[in-house]
Formats: structure tokens, C-alpha cells, sequence
């Protein structure tokens, strides 16, 4: 991995973080917040590609491990990647990777709308896909339970898809994947 690329994933790693300093919005009815940061692994996969975005979330996951304080509301350690919100969290480097590799598949034709139709098969269907059953299965609700309760996510994540999209698109040129794809 080059300098360059290390570079890329801790700072995307960085904006994660910082999207876990807004607070997030509880629901009462399910034990996983709103949060913005999967706004920061549309973003990672989009912008960096396959392999520099799944890294920077697999190093996010470290950080939280080690218990740095920078899932959503403060909190770190052991406890989120065993707790209801596990499923979600070890999603994002599995999200990262598939919104890189469809991202740069449809490089050199980079358009918004596919930008939006990726970050939402991968960013949110499978996310979803992946979280909540496993927030079921901690939370010892049925699977049918989880996934009705995920759909409360998918109107916000959808716009943090749009979002994602376009800024990827605005931020083309500065892109890893502009110098590997294109250049």
C-alpha cells in the first residue's frame, strides 16, 4: 500500500470520526440511533475505492476496539461491536469495499444517478441487510422484528446517499480512483 493511500484511509477514517461528534438521534423502539456516519462509508468507498475505502473503515473499527470514543454520541471499546449495533458497524468496511468496486467499474461513465443507485444497493440495502438481523439476534427479537424496524433508517440514509453521490462527483478530479482508473 502506498503512502499515498495510507494517507487517504486514516483521514477518511478521521471524517468518520467527526461524523460521530453530531449527535446522534435516538428511537426508542430500536436500540440502534440515527447516525451520520454511514454518510462517512458512502463517502470512503465512492471517493477512495475498493481498497483504500474498506481499509479506512476496517482502521475506523481498530480505533473504536482500542476504545477511542468515536462511534456517534461518544462511545468506544468492546461494548458497540458486541451490542445491538455490531452488525451495522462491521458492515461498513464490507459496504466500503462493494461501493469502491462498483464506483470504479462506472469510472470513466460517472454519473450521479449511478452514483446514488450504487450507495443505496450497498450503503443502505446492505447495511440494513446486514445490521439488523444482528441487532435481532442480540436483542433477541425475531429477524422479521429487525428488519421492519430498519426500515425507519431508510429515508435518512437515502438522502446521505444523494449527498454522497454528489459530492463524489464534484470531487472527481481529486479521487485516488481518477489517477488509477483514468490515468
Amino acid at each position: 500500500m502506498k503512502t499515498k493511500d495510507m494517507v487517504y484511509a486514516a483521514l477518511f477514517a478521521a471524517l468518520i470520526a467527526v461524523l460521530g461528534m453530531i449527535p446522534p438521534i435516538p428511537l426508542g423502539f430500536i436500540p440502534v440511533p440515527i447516525t451520520l456516519q454511514t454518510l462517512g462509508v458512502m463517502l470512503a468507498g465512492g471517493f477512495l475505492g475498493k481498497k483504500t475505502g474498506a481499509i479506512s473503515l476496517i482502521l475506523f473499527i481498530v480505533l473504536v476496539a482500542i476504545g477511542l470514543p468515536i462511534l456517534t454520541g461518544g462511545s468506544g471499546g468492546l461494548a458497540p461491536l458486541v451490542g445491538p449495533t455490531a452488525g451495522y458497524i462491521f458492515s461498513w468496511p464490507i459496504a466500503a469495499f462493494l461501493i469502491g468496486f462498483a464506483t470504479e467499474k462506472v469510472w470513466a461513465k460517472l454519473k450521479t444517478w449511478k452514483l446514488i443507485l450504487i450507495h443505496i444497493v450497498f450503503g443502505v440495502i446492505l447495511v440494513n441487510l446486514i445490521g439488523a438481523p444482528i441487532m435481532a439476534l442480540i436483542t433477541h427479537t425475531s429477524i422479521w422484528t429487525g428488519l421492519v424496524s430498519g426500515i425507519v433508517f431508510l429515508p435518512g440514509d437515502i438522502i446521505k446517499a444523494v449527498i454522497a453521490a454528489i459530492v463524489i462527483v464534484q470531487a472527481r478530479a481529486l479521487s485516488p480512483i481518477e489517477e488509477k482508473v483514468m490515468g
